[in-house]
């Protein structure tokens, strides 16, 4: 859901982003007081609520935070911040799973927490964003994973084909804490500001074990690491991977090693004409020195013109025209983006589900409408046909044990009355074009 920001706030972040540009050596003083204005508040309150997120340690949620008054729990918030009385709850941690195997940890603050981070975030995020590098796509306003994809794709046809796919070992686990807060005081000496950023990181996680039993970690002994989850988290990380995008173009990597970055969040790739082992031996060095370690299990040089590599859910290199014959540089959707879509399919039709085919079929199309709007780009068709082939064995398996059909139901829920008169959508009825070229 997205919220349009009121002019109020918009014509503030405005000014903080125009100074920000236009002097890169100005250090903000006075932002704190902004952060507790009101009707701040009062549209990070409408962010969060809008995001839908789960509650935190105190299970609190926005129903209950609106029925016992929501203008007098932003006052207190609002009076909590004035009187720099403010000190957040710990942070319920939860295992979600990686497409890739194993658990990621996710932190979630409480309601309350995010509304502050939040309010920090739309006074902070114009200040930062003026400082990011043109090849930074994560997390920033008016920018997209879309983007990022595009912009590889467009360098892949350019010719930068030698490629770093590069990883990062827990990236938002290990950023320090010490360096962080240095980073963000280049800009931002307002001590009230950095005083919340700093409860903010050492805020103690409390996590759940499988006996049910509570126990806490992190706090004021922690040294690294800003927990994912976090509303402010993103911005920190964003600024400080900013430190090796700037120190890559003021070092003149791009002209040393004909290449250039794409990065999205901790996420990036090295496109080169010819020196992608130079570029990933200079990346090595430099994320040492911030404290940061290089996923070398997980890091890859190759050549795009032979083989193929993975970037935010795209799979880009070599790629067969079928029509003529021809090979091409191709972005399509990866394989494990179409395995994972089928797993999230599989788990709205379960066959225990007993909600009504309408509420179910919502649910199904919501996800592939919204699969389908993130791998619109690019090389589709057998991703797509992929897809629907499983959909469409998926649905009709879940309404022959429904309606306890005692064939295989192809007759009663055929392809036609699945993707028709069922109302699933079909993917490979939206708009399949020629291969994008470098033109394109």
């Amino acid at each position: 859901m997205s919220l349009a920001t009121p002019d109020s706030i918009r014509t503030l972040q405005r000014k903080l982003y125009l100074k920000a540009k236009a002097e890169p050596g100005f250090r903000f003083y006075l932002l704190y007081d902004k952060v507790h204005r009101a009707d701040i508040l009062r549209h990070a309150y409408d962010l969060v609520r809008a995001n839908r997120g789960a509650p935190g340690v105190d299970g609190e949620t926005c129903t209950a935070i609106e029925a016992a008054g929501l203008a007098n729990w932003l006052t207190g918030i609002e009076t909590e911040l004035r009187t720099k009385t403010y000190q957040p709850q710990a942070v319920r941690r939860v295992m979600i799973p990686k497409p890739g195997g194993g658990e990621r940890p996710l932190g979630i603050p409480t309601i309350r927490d995010r509304v502050v981070q939040t309010a920090a975030k739309l006074v902070l995020e114009p200040i930062f964003e003026a400082d990011l590098e043109p090849s930074a796509y994560g997390y920033r306003p008016g920018r997209s994973g879309i983007d990022a994809v595009k912009a590889v794709h467009r360098r892949l046809c350019q010719g930068f084909t030698d490629v770093v796919d590069a990883d990062l070992s827990k990236y938002f686990d290990t950023i320090p804490h010490d360096t962080l807060l240095r980073s963000v005081a280049a800009r931002i000496v307002d001590r009230h500001v950095l005083r919340l950023i700093k409860l903010w990181l050492k805020t103690p996680v409390e996590e759940t074990d499988p006996e049910g039993r509570r126990r806490m970690s992190g706090g004021e002994q922690s040294t690294c690491g800003t927990p994912q989850g976090g509303v402010i988290s993103p911005l920190l990380a964003n600024r400080y991977m900013n430190r090796f995008l700037r120190h890559w173009r003021q070092q003149g990597c791009g002209e040393a090693f004909r290449a250039h970055v794409v990065s999205y969040a901790d996420d990036f790739v090295i496109l080169s004409r010819g020196h992608a082992e130079e570029a990933l031996t200079w990346t090595r060095r430099v994320m040492t020195r911030l404290g940061l370690t290089v996923n070398e299990a997980k890091t890859t040089v190759r050549d795009a013109r032979q083989e193929r590599f993975d970037f935010l859910g795209y799979s880009f290199g070599p790629h067969h025209y079928r029509k003529d014959g021809h090979w091409y540089l191709g972005a399509s959707p990866s394989q494990k983006s179409v395995q994972r879509l089928k797993r999230r399919v599989g788990e709205i039709l379960v066959p225990s589900k007993v909600a009504p085919w309408g509420e179910v079929r919502g649910r199904l199309n919501q996800l592939l409408r919204g699969w389908a709007g993130y791998f619109a780009y690019g090389t589709r068709l057998m991703a797509y046909r992929a897809a629907d082939n499983h959909v469409y064995e998926a649905v009709r398996g879940f309404l022959k044990r429904r309606h306890k059909v005692p064939s295989r139901g192809t007759r009663r829920f055929s392809d036609q009355a699945v993707f028709g008169e069922l109302g699933v959508l079909r993917l490979r009825r939206m708009h399949i074009g020629a291969p994008p070229t470098a033109a394109g």
